[in-house]
C-alpha cells in the first residue's frame, strides 16, 4: 500500500515539521535577563544557579541567561547573586517558556556593624597594605591540589552591537593546583563544541593578525599567542591562577609587580551574598605621559578582597591607548582613550577555598574590509582587439566613460584608447594601437603560448565610483571587539587528572579536529548562548 503527497503538501509538511521543531528548541530553555530595578541596565556576569544542585551560569554582556526546561519540570528555584546586589531566589515554576523574562535586581545597602569602643585604636590598613596581604594569603585561599572546573567556554566578536563568528564549547578543565604551571600543567577534555551559525559569520574578522601588510591588527599592542588556541590566550590572562608568571603589560607577574607598577586607593567597600570585600582601585600612568607629543598608556583596575582572609573575589583590568594628549585633567576620564584590552575574572569560595566563577577578556581590532567596489576580470577580446573590464556592482558612468581614468600596459609599454564603451558593469576599452598592431599580435601569440597573466598586461583604475560614491579599490577599517570567556558550571575539588584519557590540543584550533569526549551526565551542562537580538 502507498500513497503521494502533492508538491504543496510537501512544502506545507516540511514547514510545520521545521516550525514544530524550532518551537521545541526554543522551548527547551527558559529565557531570562537580568536588571538593575534601578537604572533598568543589564546586570553582567551575576551567577544565577539551580538551589540545591551544583549547577548554573554566568549572565551575558546583555543581562540574559539560559537554563534548560527541565529544571522547571523538577520544580526547582533559581539563586542569583551579583557583587553590590541583593541576593534573589526565583521559582522557576512562575517563568514563562516562551518570552524572555526579565528579573530585576535591587543594589543592596552595606550595613554598618556596630562599634566598639576600644582603650587601643587599630590603624587602618592603606590600599597598598591591603593588596600586599591578600597577594601573600594567595597559597593559603587558593587550592594547591588538583581539582577541576566545567564549564561554558565561547570566542566571538562584536561588531556594531551585533554578535558575530560566535565558537562555543561545554569544557573540563584538569588543574593540578596553584602549586603548579597552569599552561604546561593542566588539560582540557572537550565535552561538545560548536561554530554557531544562528549568528552571522564575517570572514575578514576571522583571519589571524596580520601586523606585516596590517590586514587585521590590535593598533599600537600585540597579543601573542602563547604558543596555543583561544581558550590558552583566556587562561594566560587569569593573572591570579598564573600569579607567580608574567601575565600581561604592567600586572607583569602579579605577586611582585603589581604593587610596583601601580597606584591604588580605598573606595566603598563592596559584598556579595553575606561577605563585606575591601573595594580596591588602582591605575598605571606611563612614564612619558608629561611628554606633549608622544604616546602613553593608562589602565585602571579595582581588586574586591575579602575582609576576612583577604581572598582576592575579582579582578577587573583595562588598558588604555592615548594616541596625542596633552596632560591635564581632562584625561581623569578613561573614555578619553582608546580601548587596548579590558579583563574581568572572578572567584568564589567553595569549601574553604577559591576558585574560578567566570573569566572575560575583550580586545579591540582593526580590519581591513574587502572593497565595495572592485574589478572582478579583466579579459581580452583578441576577435575585436579590445579590453573588457568588468566591475562587482555598477559603475558612475560620467567618470567611467573618461580614459584618463585607465592606464594599461603590454610588457611594459603604455597603450592609449580611441574610445571606450560603457554596458552596465563592464567598460570595453578600444585601444589606439596605430603603428603598434604588431604589439597586439604578439600578445596574441604569447597568449597562445602561455596564457594571458599579470606579466603581460598591467592594467590600473583610479578615480572610479560605483552609483553609490564608492571609490575603486578603496578599503574601509572596521573597528571590532573581540570576547574570549569562560564561565564555570560546576567545580569539582580533589579531582584528579584522569590517565587513559584525549584531550585538547593546546596548539590547535579548538574548534577543528579536537577530540569530544562526552560523560555520561553531558546533559547536566549547557551552552548559555546569548540572546539574539529581540524587542522582547
Amino acid at each position: 500500500m502507498s500513497f503521494s503527497i502533492p508538491k504543496n503538501g510537501i512544502v506545507l509538511l516540511l514547514f510545520h515539521v521545521l516550525f514544530l521543531s524550532s518551537l521545541c528548541a526554543q522551548q527547551d530553555f527558559i529565557r531570562g535577563k537580568l536588571l538593575d530595578a534601578k537604572t533598568g541596565e543589564p546586570v553582567v556576569f551575576a551567577t544565577i544557579k539551580v538551589k540545591g544542585k551544583a549547577k548554573g551560569v554566568i549572565s551575558n554582556q546583555d543581562g540574559g541567561f539560559r537554563v534548560p526546561k527541565k529544571f522547571k519540570d523538577l520544580g526547582d528555584v533559581l539563586v542569583i547573586s551579583s557583587m553590590g546586589y541583593e541576593k534573589r531566589e526565583i521559582p522557576i515554576s512562575g517563568l514563562s517558556p516562551e518570552h524572555i523574562n526579565s528579573i530585576r535586581l535591587r543594589p543592596g545597602i552595606i550595613v554598618l556593624n556596630e562599634a566598639v569602643v576600644s582603650a587601643k585604636k587599630k590603624r587602618p590598613l592603606s590600599a597598598s597594605e591591603i593588596v600586599r596581604r591578600s597577594i601573600k594569603a594567595i597559597p593559603l585561599n587558593y587550592p594547591q591540589y588538583p581539582f577541576s572546573t566545567i564549564g561554558y567556554y565561547r570566542d566571538y566578536q562584536i561588531k556594531k552591537n551585533d554578535y558575530i563568528n560566535l565558537n562555543e564549547a561545554i569544557l573540563e578543565v584538569f588543574d593540578k593546583g596553584f602549586a603548579h604551571n597552569d599552561n604546561t600543567t593542566s588539560k582540557i577534555s572537550i565535552y561538545d563544541y560548536q561554530k554557531n551559525n544562528d549568528f552571522p559569520r564575517d570572514t575578514m574578522a576571522q583571519k589571524p593578525y596580520d601586523y606585516l601588510n596590517r590586514n587585521k591588527v590590535i593598533d599600537n599592542a600585540f597579543l601573542p599567542d602563547y604558543g596555543g588556541n583561544e581558550f590558552t590566550i583566556l587562561r594566560i590572562h587569569d593573572a591570579l591562577r598564573n600569579y607567580n608568571i608574567n601575565s600581561f603589560s604592567w600586572v607583569n607577574q602579579f605577586d611582585t609587580d603589581l604593587l610596583q607598577n601601580h597606584k591604588f586607593s580605598k573606595e566603598e567597600d563592596s559584598f556579595l551574598e553575606d561577605e563585606y570585600l575591601h573595594t580596591i582601585s588602582f591605575e598605571y600612568l606611563h612614564p612619558i605621559a608629561y611628554k606633549k607629543s608622544e604616546k602613553y598608556y593608562r589602565a585602571y583596575g579595582k581588586l574586591y578582597i575579602s575582609k576576612k582572609n583577604y581572598a582576592i573575589h575579582k579582578m577587573e583590568y583595562s588598558l588604555y591607548d592615548y594616541k596625542t594628549f596633552a596632560y591635564s585633567d581632562q584625561y581623569e576620564n578613561e573614555n578619553e582613550g582608546s580601548l587596548l584590552l579590558d579583563l574581568k575574572v572572578e572567584y568564589r569560595p567553595n569549601k574553604g577555598k577559591m576558585y574560578l566563577s567566570y573569566i572575560s577578556f575583550k580586545n579591540r581590532f582593526r580590519s581591513l574590509q574587502t572593497p565595495k567596489f572592485k574589478i572582478e576580470k579583466v579579459t581580452v577580446d583578441f576577435g575585436k582587439r579590445c579590453f573588457v573590464v568588468k566591475f562587482n556592482t555598477n559603475f558612475n558612468k560620467e567618470k567611467a566613460g573618461k580614459p584618463r581614468h585607465y592606464k594599461v600596459r603590454i610588457n611594459g609599454r603604455r597603450i592609449n584608447f580611441k574610445y571606450i564603451v560603457l554596458q552596465k558593469d563592464q567598460v570595453i576599452l578600444y585601444p589606439d594601437l596605430k603603428d603598434d598592431d604588431e604589439l597586439f599580435e604578439e600578445l596574441y601569440a604569447e597568449s597562445r603560448a602561455k596564457g594571458v597573466d599579470s606579466d603581460l598586461i598591467k592594467l590600473s583604475v583610479k578615480g572610479l565610483e560605483d552609483e553609490k560614491g564608492n571609490k575603486i579599490n578603496e578599503s574601509e577599517i572596521a573597528d571590532y571587539n573581540q570576547f574570549r570567556e569562560f564561565f564555570v558550571q560546576q567545580v569539582k575539588p580533589n579531582n584528579p587528572v584522569p590517565k587513559d584519557h584525549l584531550f585538547m590540543k593546546k596548539n590547535h584550533p579548538i574548534f577543528e579536529d579536537q577530540p569530544i569526549l562526552k560523560p555520561d551526565n553531558f546533559t547536566d551542562y549547557w551552552m548559555n548562548t546569548p540572546l539574539q537580538n529581540s524587542k522582547e
